[in-house]
């Protein structure tokens, strides 16, 4: 395994700021993994209200001040498999940019203003990949559940997350390799805040919506992803998959939200399978509205 370590910085005229750092670190031998996030970020993004058929007609804007600290520990007690421990905090707080709109209407969005969290989890892990970069054989699945006590009061949240998390990879040819994924997400609690909630869409699942788009209490999702490594620097991706957000009492495989795509592949480090990726997705079209779509630019795999 080998540890990889990113950060971002921006800053612009407009006063908005985005400091992130990222670690993934393994000891040697594989025996302990570290992974941690600290996160400083004022951003605007687009809310659409909650729920798995939001309307493009309720777009409201909105600002976001981010505070993210987490940091997760495991060890290997057998062979792949990792027993962990984390722990984070995160706080939000909101400005609305469109006076009278779904953020401000909405009657069943909780904690509009924004609010703290700290929480607790353990996590448990197997991992079969013969590379975390670029795998092109083996299992990695990981189930992690996290428990927000009632540290602060007030409406501040207390409850419950767990994350399923299952890939395997198979190589059909010396340069061909499928991976497929599937991801469950759900946050349970009494009143749980919005900004809280699971969201669809982003540059690792469901690509091709915007992240945030769809947000409830449950977020179940699959995707498959071909990937052709024609030069040692170089290879293309084809993928598909389908997902959706949903509260709990309302579970149904009858409106699943479909993706596909196709993206290309430069490998900086060839020895390690790290990439820079350019990817296109595309998503549904619903009625009135232009078909959902995006492009990303990232590093690694998207799983």
């Amino acid at each position: 395994r080998s540890s990889n370590f990113s950060g971002t910085a921006s800053y612009s005229t407009k006063k908005t700021y985005n400091l992130t750092l990222r670690g993934d670190a393994w000891t040697p031998g594989n025996k302990y993994h570290f992974i941690g996030e600290v996160k400083f970020r004022k951003m605007p993004f687009d809310f659409f209200g909650i729920g798995n058929n939001t309307s493009k007609l309720d777009e409201d804007r909105l600002v976001q001040q981010q505070i993210k600290i987490q940091f997760d520990a495991e060890k290997a007690f057998v062979k792949n498999a990792y027993t962990g421990a984390s722990v984070g905090f995160e706080n939000y707080d909101f400005t609305d940019k469109v006076i009278g709109g779904i953020y401000t209407t909405s009657p069943i969005l909780y904690d509009r203003t924004g609010g703290s969290v700290i929480y607790v989890g353990v996590s448990q892990s197997y991992d079969t990949r013969n590379s975390n970069n670029y795998p092109t054989k083996g299992f990695f699945g990981r189930v992690t559940y996290q428990y927000a006590p009632d540290f602060y009061g007030g409406s501040n949240f207390t409850g419950s997350q767990i994350k399923v998390n299952v890939r395997n990879f198979w190589s059909l040819a010396p340069k061909v390799v499928l991976g497929v994924q599937g991801l469950y997400h759900t946050v349970q609690g009494t009143q749980t805040p919005f900004y809280l909630l699971p969201q669809l869409g982003n540059d690792e699942i469901m690509r091709g919506y915007y992240t945030g788009r769809y947000r409830d209490e449950n977020l179940l999702a699959a995707q498959a992803e071909i990937r052709y490594r024609f030069m040692n620097r170089f290879g293309i991706v084809a993928f598909a998959g389908g997902g959706k957000v949903f509260a709990n009492s309302n579970f149904s495989l009858n409106d699943l939200k479909p993706n596909y795509g196709v993206g290309g592949r430069y490998f900086f480090d060839t020895a390690k399978g790290l990439s820079v990726r350019l990817d296109y997705g595309v998503g549904e079209k619903k009625g009135n509205e232009k078909r959902q779509s995006g492009f990303y630019i990232s590093l690694a795999e998207a799983f």
